[in-house]
């Protein structure tokens, strides 16, 4: 009997140093993996590196959009020109003694000049035989009528009651302070004089739009006031035209012409530079640099793109300019460029 007691006896004592030997096998494993996470260095600097891998990414796609605004050298350039092209503005602008040549009121005749569009908040002052058709069509598509400038037929560009631009004679004298106030505003020159020579082709000579009432109207009523010899038979010649625009008395014939002058009267008088605060001033003979620059200040450069400028196509032509005034008289140029010298000064031009 006592040998069953003897072997229960063990059992017991075998069953407790099991139980102790499998409870200091599980410290001392807890014990490791505890000790593995504090002191393991690498798998510290994985876990770190997998909770700043995230905010790591968003902060290099910040960079990296910052980088894409960010304005390139050339970019920053072209910001140095607009700001000294602006600053010479302002500084002919309160020229007392040029007063008489740079400052026109803001009158309906200047309102009828620029074009609206509410949608981007732009404003556009219309400066023709300066690439005005372009920006017009760049206005149409981004009123939403068409995709791509591309698209816009010439014969919708013309004609107001097909175009759908708005201009800023139509809202209430409160709705166009607001705009002046608030809108982007831009507008393009060119060589005062180059632009005469551009106008004089364009509506006399060649007359591509077949406007029959520049040579039917108003080429006969200036080569009857100004041409020096009646018998010729000749159409209007430059000569003429240049006389009719360096008259100091050339209102009369301004008003008997009425809209058609817009092609060749000043940029002073067609968008009153001195009186609204443009943003931008592009020039015709730098349209390659202007065109990407303006697009970006309006905030259009992803929605809308401007038409290809053929190569050479704006750049000044001196010999050109030369070769149509070799036959005007020294008397009637420094007329012409009284008339015009705001256009030079305020622009730069000379």
């Amino acid at each position: 009997m006592w040998k069953w007691w003897l072997l229960l006896g063990m059992c017991f004592w075998v069953l407790v140093m099991f139980k102790l030997a499998n409870k200091f096998f599980i410290c001392s494993l807890n014990s490791f993996n505890e000790y593995s996470t504090k002191q393991n260095p690498i798998q510290l600097i994985v876990t770190e590196v997998n909770h700043l891998q995230v905010p790591m990414e968003k902060s290099l796609q910040r960079e990296s959009e910052a980088a894409e605004k960010a304005p390139s050298k050339e970019e920053l350039n072209w910001e140095h020109v607009q700001m000294e092209r602006l600053e010479l503005l302002r500084n002919v602008c309160r020229d007392e003694a040029l007063r008489n040549v740079t400052h026109s009121r803001i009158s309906r005749f200047v309102l009828d000049r620029i074009f609206v569009c509410d949608k981007h908040k732009i404003l556009f002052c219309q400066t023709p035989k300066v690439g005005n058709t372009q920006w017009k069509k760049v206005l149409i598509v981004l009123n939403g009528d068409f995709s791509t400038v591309e698209e816009v037929p010439e014969s919708v560009v013309h004609k107001p009651e097909k175009n759908r631009l708005s201009r800023l004679s139509s809202f209430s004298k409160p709705e166009i302070e607001k705009r002046l106030s608030s809108y982007f505003k831009f507008f393009i020159v060119r060589d005062p004089f180059d632009r005469l020579i551009s106008a004089f082709k364009d509506k006399f000579l060649h007359n591509p739009r077949f406007e029959p009432w520049y040579n039917r109207d108003i080429a006969p009523e200036i080569i009857r006031k100004y041409r020096k010899n009646h018998t010729e038979a000749m159409g209007l010649q430059f000569e003429d035209f240049v006389r009719y625009l360096g008259d100091p008395n050339h209102r009369r014939l301004d008003i008997k012409f009425g809209e058609h002058i817009i092609h060749w009267v000043t940029y002073v008088e067609l968008c009153a530079p001195c009186q609204i605060n443009y943003n931008v001033i592009g020039h015709h003979e730098t349209l390659q640099e202007d065109v990407p620059y303006i697009l970006k200040k309006a905030g259009i450069d992803q929605i809308v793109s401007y038409p290809t400028i053929p190569p050479g196509i704006t750049a000044y032509n001196k010999t050109k300019v030369k070769q149509n005034f070799s036959r005007i008289s020294k008397r009637d140029i420094r007329r012409l460029y009284a008339r015009f010298q705001g256009d030079f000064k305020l622009f730069g031009y000379g």
